[in-house]
């Protein structure tokens, strides 16, 4: 059985006054409640991906301890709080995920990504950055990550990876810095 996790087909009351006048307007893209009027848009989420590289120029990836895609590699990283930035993001997933201190973080670049949760979709715009951290060999997986392993980024293979937005991260750190 598909279920379809858009939020046009999950959403059925209104979540300020609860009543189930609340319908999509725009392609899905908003609503409106009948009742209230309040309105409702279906914006990204903000999420940092982490791109950390040892002496030999292998890649960390996370093996996802958590559904979705439990056992897939990722990229560290996760949702920006509200009120924090994403450099703040940076430094406090890593911390989090990995148990070591960022000490350098550049941006590269940003890809849409639909992360699928509980039977919810959220839309996420993807923030990559290259870091370095304190100590490598300090890292001890935590919270969603179950492993870590380096790879050489040209070795990496797409259908290992948990999304697209990660597979494109990555191509594009190659085209930038690898080709």
């Amino acid at each position: 059985m598909v279920v379809n996790t858009h939020p046009r087909d999950v959403i059925k009351h209104c979540p300020k006054c609860g009543c189930n006048a609340f319908i999509t307007n725009d392609n899905g893209r908003s609503f409106n409640c009948e009742e209230c009027h309040f309105n409702y848009y279906i914006n990204n989420s903000a999420a940092v991906a982490c791109l950390i590289f040892n002496a030999e120029g292998k890649l960390l990836l996370a093996r996802r301890a958590i559904e979705p895609a439990k056992g897939m590699l990722d990229l560290p990283g996760g949702f920006v709080e509200p009120m924090e930035s994403a450099e703040a993001a940076v430094v406090r997933e890593i911390k989090e995920e990995l148990g070591v201190l960022v000490t350098n973080a550049a941006y590269l670049t940003s890809f849409p990504n639909e992360y699928i949760f509980s039977g919810f979709s959220v839309f996420t715009v993807d923030l990559a950055f290259i870091c370095k951290v304190d100590d490598l060999a300090a890292i001890v997986p935590a919270d969603d990550v179950s492993e870590v392993e380096f790879i050489f980024p040209k070795d990496i293979k797409k259908k290992d990876l948990c999304s697209e937005s990660m597979a494109n991260i990555i191509n594009q750190y190659i085209i930038k810095y690898q080709s």
